[in-house]
């Protein structure tokens, strides 16, 4: 059964970093959604700035950045028909296996297999990451993630979604809901109804879900599978200061 992916994140305070994959109801497009939250100053003082081909995160008042490490990077990549994207550094690895075609048709697999959780004790915040063939519109979906908060294992999933249906997505998010410390997410991706064909609807629709007080900013992709081509769409809680 497909959920609500609107009440879903309505309801929950915390699901960190989030990502959608999925096709609009008309079977035309592929969408991509990717978000970010924060509890801490330091994780709220940032901004989604576009970079050819994608997005980055940068810091909204670099005065006030206390440390970049996890927060700062590539979100978003465009490589040939593929998007790749992530909550963290992996992107950029996830670029170098494609890039130099590694592993044909395991790049993303393979350069997981060379990546663990983040660092943030006792956390351990599970890394996210995605792709998505721009002209068939079937995506892959990955978690790496401690199990259970055991810093000795590490666990790394990847789902399939090669025939992705009309009107349907999936989600993954880092975690399941707030709490001390974070419960990973755990499971398969959640599948969820894609309502629209209209990307600045899903955007708005995205993002009017997400906690108020915790959210960061919200990206949206919507890629027309016939010809390649996308439309991005940005939205900051917060305004870049100008250096």
């Amino acid at each position: 059964m497909k959920k609500n992916i609107y009440k879903y994140l309505a309801g929950n305070d915390y699901p960190g970093r989030g990502i959608v994959l999925g096709k609009s109801p008309d079977g035309q497009k592929a969408f991509v959604a990717y978000w970010i939250m924060g509890r801490s100053a330091n994780s709220r003082n940032r901004v989604f700035e576009p970079i050819d081909g994608g997005i980055r995160t940068v810091a909204a008042d670099p005065a006030k950045l206390e440390d970049p490490h996890l927060i700062i990077y590539n979100a978003v990549l465009t490589l040939r028909e593929t998007t790749v994207v992530t909550n963290g550094d992996q992107t950029d690895t996830i670029a170098r296996f494609m890039n130099g075609n590694l592993f044909p048709g395991y790049s993303f697999e393979a350069a997981l297999a060379t990546r663990t959780y983040e660092d943030d004790a006792p956390n351990f915040t599970p890394r996210i990451s995605g792709v998505v063939d721009m002209r068939r519109g079937g995506y892959k979906l990955s978690i790496v993630k401690s199990d259970e908060g055991n810093a000795e294992s590490v666990q790394r999933q990847t789902f399939d979604y090669p025939q992705p249906v009309a009107g349907e997505g999936h989600f993954i998010s880092t975690y399941v809901k707030n709490g001390a410390p974070i419960p990973s997410f755990a499971g398969e991706p959640l599948r969820v109804a894609i309502d629209t064909n209209n990307a600045d609807k899903f955007a708005d629709k995205l993002w009017a879900s997400l906690n108020e007080d915790n959210k960061v900013s919200l990206f949206v992709r919507s890629i027309e599978l016939e010809t390649g081509e996308y439309e991005d769409i940005i939205l900051n809680k917060y305004t870049a200061v100008e250096g």
